[in-house]
This record gives structure tokens, C-alpha cells and sequence, in this order.
């Protein structure tokens, strides 16, 4: 029998630390998180306790997963496959530049399937997996499901903004047992909007940043794009504009079907799903409600649940929209780790009161 219920965990596609920083909130223990990005790092080992593997997931080593899992009286593996193809983002951008968005067998649609080969090779006591939606309609998500024999296994496609996350974001949460049966609750949880999470920071300008947090920083704007970002208003589109600023791509009929391209967020609502893009007015509704000028980085990253001290780089290393926004619109949401782990923390509480009871009552009856 085993005696507490310490959960260790380990995170793989772990990225700047989202789901490895929600699980720590829950109470679970990171052990080791794996990453191809060496500049997931610095996030990993800077705002939580585990320690940064990087490592290509086709190849790793499974005895260091295994050594990684030891020292708890429950073992978890946990991770988001990236599986770009199926975005909505990636399929909309592929539909705008007239291509099939789902043509081709990308090696991302595989990440899932190594994914499932370590659990195949580690067992662990539970597995989680978050993903996009339309991973579900894929024979990869079939071929990952079948991996999952001896498991009790449920899946659903949770709205994040149920889960107190401010985002409309749409993801796809897996979780699977050996210790019983386990389903996923319907979560009803208090809305947060965009003002609660940032209306708090400080105003900037495009082009500017805050002195006393590097990553509170907002990209420039174009001249144009500064009088665009004026005429627009919370919750609009482009149709509000005058003519003379409407852009070829607005006037063909394929970009009457994207109306929250340089759109403004609106206090009182949720923001759109965060992207790696968002740091940019043109790259949809990332418009900042009042100012004139994108979100920061340090705004995103709050959307995305991180805490407003969350570390993404090494003191003096220069801020890049590029890599941090990677490394933010690619994070598992904080609130949407936390929210999963703590279901698993009450889970494995349920196993054990479970087991301890059935125990005792059979030493009773000896």
C-alpha cells in the first residue's frame, strides 16, 4: 500500500513552464521538464522546482523520465504535443493563402504518438494531455487513445473562460488513470475579463516600455496603423474605419471572412485565444482596449495565467517579441494546469480513502 499521496510529475513539451506552474499551484511536484526549445530553460528552473531537459521527445530517454518519477507515492505524465496543423490559427492562415488546411501528414501530427509511446514504456499512474480541439477527428488522437489500454480514460474539450482563465481559448484536456475510474467535471467557474487580469498596468505608448518591467513592452506602429488603432473601438473591426485606411486584403472578398483582424479587446469580456502573434495590432483582436497600441508581452502573459512577476528571461538578455511571444502564445494556460491538477490531486485523495478503507475493513475482518 502506499503510504502518502505525493503526486511527482513529469512535464514533456513542457515550454516556458504554463502547465509545470499550474500543476505546482495544485500541489503536484515537477520533477523534470522536457523541451526541443533551449530557451524554455531559463522559465522552467527560474519560476518553478523542476529541472530543464532539453531534448527532442522522438528520442528521449525513458530512463530518465523513470528517474525522474521516483520519490513519489504517485506518478504522473503530463504534456502538450504541439500539433500545429490542427490549430485554428494555422488552419486560417493556411486558408487565407489558398492552401488545403489539411493536406500532408506534418511530423507535429506525430509529437502525439511519441508522446504515447513513453507512456506505453513508463506506465505511470496517470497521464494528461492538452491539445487542440481538432485533434480529436485525427487518427493520431485514435492511435494515442489506444495506447491507453489498462487505463480508465476520459477527454473533453473544455471553453477556458469556464475555468477563470479571461481568454475564449477552446482546448482539448485528457486525463487518464490506472487507479479507477476518472471524469473530467463540468467546470462553471467566476468569468475573469480583460480588465480585472490588466487593467491594473501601467499605461505605455506603441513603441514603448515600462521602466520597471522589460516585458510590459508594446511593438510600434506604423503611422497608419496608429490612425487605424484610433478609429477602432472595443469590440469592433476594420469596417469602422474610413475608407482611406480599409488595405487590399479588406476589400477581396476572403477578408470579409476575418473581421477581428486589428481589432480591439473589449474591457468587459474575455480576450481572444492568445497566440505566439499577439503581440501584433494586425495579427487580430490584440488590440489594446483604451490605448492605442497592441498588447504587451507582460498582457499576454497575464492572459495566459502566468503571475505578473513570471520570469521568461535571464536578467540583461534582450526582450524579442519573436521569441517571447513563442514562448507565451505556445504555453499551456497557468489557470488551465492548476485547474487539472488539482482534479488529479482529489482524484488520487479519492484512490486512496478508497483503498485505506478497503484495507482496513479486510484487516477487520482477518
Amino acid at each position: 500500500m502506499r503510504k502518502g499521496n505525493k503526486i511527482v510529475a513529469v512535464d514533456l513539451f513542457c515550454g516556458a513552464g504554463g502547465l509545470t506552474y499550474g500543476l505546482e499551484t495544485a500541489g503536484i511536484s515537477v520533477a523534470l521538464g522536457v523541451d526541443i526549445d533551449p530557451n524554455c530553460a531559463h522559465a522552467i528552473e527560474a519560476n518553478s522546482k523542476a529541472k530543464f531537459l532539453q531534448a527532442d521527445v522522438a528520442s528521449l530517454d525513458v530512463d530518465k523520465v523513470q528517474k525522474a518519477l521516483e520519490g513519489g507515492d504517485f506518478t504522473l505524465l503530463a504534456g502538450c504535443a504541439p500539433c500545429q496543423p490542427f490549430s485554428t490559427y494555422s488552419r486560417a492562415a493556411k486558408q487565407r493563402h489558398g492552401e488545403n488546411a489539411g493536406d500532408g501528414r506534418s511530423e507535429d501530427w506525430r509529437l502525439a504518438e511519441h508522446f504515447g509511446n513513453i507512456v506505453r514504456k513508463v506506465q505511470p499512474d496517470i497521464v494528461t494531455m492538452e491539445n487542440v480541439p481538432p485533434l480529436a477527428q485525427q487518427e493520431v488522437f485514435k492511435i494515442f487513445l489506444e495506447t491507453l489500454e489498462g487505463y480508465w480514460v476520459d477527454w473533453k474539450v473544455i471553453e477556458c473562460n469556464s475555468i477563470g482563465l479571461p481568454q475564449t481559448r477552446k482546448r482539448l484536456v485528457l486525463v487518464a488513470s490506472r487507479l479507477g475510474p476518472i471524469k473530467i467535471p463540468d467546470f462553471d467557474l467566476p468569468r475573469k475579463t480583460v480588465q480585472a487580469t490588466i487593467g491594473g498596468l501601467p499605461e505605455i505608448n506603441a513603441g514603448g516600455q515600462d521602466p520597471n518591467d522589460r516585458l510590459h513592452k508594446a511593438s510600434r506602429l506604423s503611422s497608419t496603423n496608429l490612425e487605424r488603432i484610433r478609429a477602432s473601438v472595443p469590440g469592433g473591426t476594420w469596417r469602422d474605419w474610413p475608407e482611406r485606411l480599409l488595405s487590399s486584403c479588406h476589400t477581396k472578398e476572403t477578408g470579409a471572412t476575418y473581421p477581428s483582424v486589428y481589432g480591439r479587446m473589449e474591457w468587459n469580456s474575455p480576450a481572444p485565444t492568445i497566440t505566439t502573434q499577439c503581440f501584433g495590432y494586425g495579427n487580430g483582436r490584440f488590440g489594446h482596449p483604451e490605448q492605442d497600441r497592441a498588447i504587451s508581452l507582460r498582457e499576454a502573459a497575464m492572459l495566459q495565467g502566468f503571475p505578473r512577476d513570471y520570469s521568461f528571461l535571464p536578467e540583461g538578455e534582450s526582450v524579442s517579441f519573436a521569441k517571447v511571444g513563442r514562448l507565451i502564445g505556445n504555453a499551456v494556460p497557468v489557470t488551465l494546469g492548476s485547474v487539472i491538477g488539482k482534479f488529479i490531486k482529489q482524484h488520487v485523495e479519492e484512490y486512496r480513502s478508497s483503498s485505506i478503507g478497503e484495507a482496513s475493513e479486510s484487516l477487520g475482518q482477518n
